[in-house]
């Protein structure tokens, strides 16, 4: 519930005293003591949803340059008519109007989100460092860490609040903050992985494609969307219900933090690819969280407050999303890529693993048994090839089935010949490059 404050002028007050009274709210009228044309101060508690329908009414009756109108949190109103009033309200408005505050709480709120300059630049850098920390230790606990500090949830909001309520200023700093926002994350990364490598404190010569908190970066896939849009849509349906953003915004963080202390770490080691992929992933993520907070935005009904900037509003909340739906999709292409790419893997792995076990019951030599198979793989940046196939298999003494390795090869070559080949990148799948091991271990005789 919100307590509004209205101070009114002599000839505005008996007619926002009518319109109160008609809707059935209880108010305080105090006399203004300070020498100013406004006379009165009137103070009446409203349900959330009743605020932004009521402060329309009161327009009829102010001027925009003579309003002044203080809406606050409200912790306990005691009166049968305010519970009746928010019966009302609750009951028969606008399922999408009960759940949001007011236009003017929630442009006040989204700037309140967009902190100082420098307090943003500040944490986006020590979130940044601390994500990047946690990755080279493959320490979670760090990097969920990380994401508490990172204020990156306001930019978004900010971006979407301005634009469904036409307001270019917030639009354009909300935009700003998100670039600069990324800029400096990616540097702050970078010069605190080479600052991590020139003292040594991660071991010369670490595969940093090893570490699974770094691995699980490298190659995104569809599925960095759920988490980008899910984050979106939470904090922008959040900020209108006027709950707290503070866990959503973590969210939010999840989908651009770590993955933007992978591209630094790309960088600082020299691999452009795994920079890259990142990269893509960043990109795709801030789209899609912008998509799903002007989407909310625009559901729940706020628009400006004249019908000359409500149809400039409509039409670019549409250009933009149409915009970053067109961006998303583009370098979606990059995920989908990456998505099928291990569907192959595991479709190519399942099949090899079906057929290994007739190439050896085929194989020279009798008393053959199958004991592992291992398939193992390249750096996956961004897609994996198969390096080398391991096959394990107990022989009796003095029994080596030679033909056993062709087999195999054969029916690796086999299963590859459907593989999707990509442009610039090839067979996502080529067992030719895959070398065949037969590990031959001797059987205990009985």
């Amino acid at each position: 519930m919100r307590l509004v404050q209205v101070l009114v002028s002599e000839e505005q007050q008996g007619a926002i005293v009518d319109i109160l009274d008609e809707e059935g709210i209880d108010f305080v009228l105090t006399e203004e003591a300070s020498d100013r044309d406004l006379s009165s101060v009137i103070s009446f508690p409203l349900p959330t949803p009743a605020v932004e329908p009521i402060l329309s009414q009161l327009r009829e009756v102010q001027t925009e340059e003579d309003s002044y109108v203080i809406v606050t949190e409200a912790e306990t109103v005691v009166s049968q008519q305010f519970e009746e009033l928010e019966s009302r309200y609750e009951r028969g408005g606008d399922p999408k109007d009960t759940t949001r505050i007011a236009r003017e709480e929630l442009f006040d709120r989204a700037e309140d989100m967009s902190p100082a300059h420098r307090t943003f630049l500040l944490l986006t850098t020590i979130s940044s460092i601390v994500a990047t920390t946690g990755l080279l230790l493959d320490s979670a606990a760090v990097v969920v860490g990380s994401m508490v500090i990172a204020p990156l949830l306001g930019p978004a909001i900010g971006t979407g609040v301005g634009t469904v309520l036409d307001n270019e200023n917030l639009f354009r700093e909300g935009v700003k903050q998100q670039a600069i926002g990324l800029v400096a994350a990616v540097a702050a990364a970078t010069l605190f992985t080479l600052f991590v490598q020139a003292t040594n404190l991660v071991p010369p010569g670490t595969d940093v494609l090893a570490i699974s908190e770094i691995s699980s970066r490298v190659s995104p896939d569809l599925l960095t969307l759920v988490i980008a849009i899910g984050a979106g849509i939470a904090g922008a349906w959040s900020l209108t219900a006027g709950s707290s953003e503070v866990l959503v915004g973590v969210m939010v963080a999840a989908a651009l933090v770590p993955p933007l202390g992978v591209v630094g770490i790309g960088i600082a080691y020299g691999m452009p690819i795994v920079a890259l992929s990142a990269s893509v992933s960043v990109l795709v993520n801030v789209c899609a969280i912008n998509i799903a907070g002007l989407g909310v935005f625009w559901y729940k009904g706020y628009r400006p407050t004249t019908w000359a900037k409500e149809n400039r509003a409509s039409r670019e909340t549409q250009r933009r999303i149409l915009v970053f739906i067109l961006l998303t999709l583009v370098l979606s292409g990059f995920l989908g890529l990456v998505s099928y790419d291990a569907y192959r893997t595991s479709q190519f792995e399942q099949e090899l693993r079906s057929d290994i076990p007739a190439a050896v019951e085929a194989s020279t030599g009798a008393d053959v048994e199958l004991i592992d198979i291992e398939v193992q793989y390249d750096d996956p940046v961004p897609f994996q090839q198969p390096q080398r196939i391991v096959v394990t298999v107990s022989v009796p003494p003095g029994q080596e089935p030679l033909s056993l390795t062709d087999r195999i090869q054969q029916r690796a070559d086999t299963r590859i010949q459907s593989s999707l080949h990509v442009p610039g990148f090839g067979p996502l799948l080529d067992s030719n490059q895959a070398e065949i091991n037969v590990r031959y271990v001797l059987r205990e005789t009985e």
